[in-house]
């Protein structure tokens, strides 16, 4: 078993500079903790995995395949590999953790983590 403490992991994702940052890769998935500042934009694009997002804490909006949600903490939102999709309308910090299956970046060629 592994333990993970989100704010141990934004600490760590903050030391690194980075939005996002992997803390687990397995071998038929991967999770990360995704943060953007209110009023960033989301530079993602669409993902070679399906993906799971887990939206700890915010308010703001989620267009996957030009279908547009209200989100918020607590909402859980599926975008199957390929759909193109980005956070909107950013209101406050967004926290978020994601689910590759399989692990980022595995089926592109490609062992990265999210790509933006």
């Amino acid at each position: 078993m592994e333990h993970f403490d989100v704010a141990t992991l934004n600490a760590v994702r903050l030391e690194a500079g980075q939005s996002y940052l992997e803390f687990l890769r397995a071998k038929t998935l991967s999770a990360g903790l995704y943060v953007l500042a209110a009023g960033e934009q989301d530079p993602q694009h669409p993902h070679t995995e399906d993906e799971i997002y887990y939206v700890i804490q915010v308010k703001a909006r989620f267009d996957a395949g030009g279908q547009d949600r209200a989100v918020g903490a607590g909402s859980v939102l599926f975008v199957a590999a390929g759909v193109p999709h980005h956070f909107h309308s950013i209101g406050e910090e967004l926290s978020v953790l994601v689910l590759f299956a399989p692990p980022a970046g595995s089926q592109s060629g490609q062992d990265d983590q999210v790509r933006t």
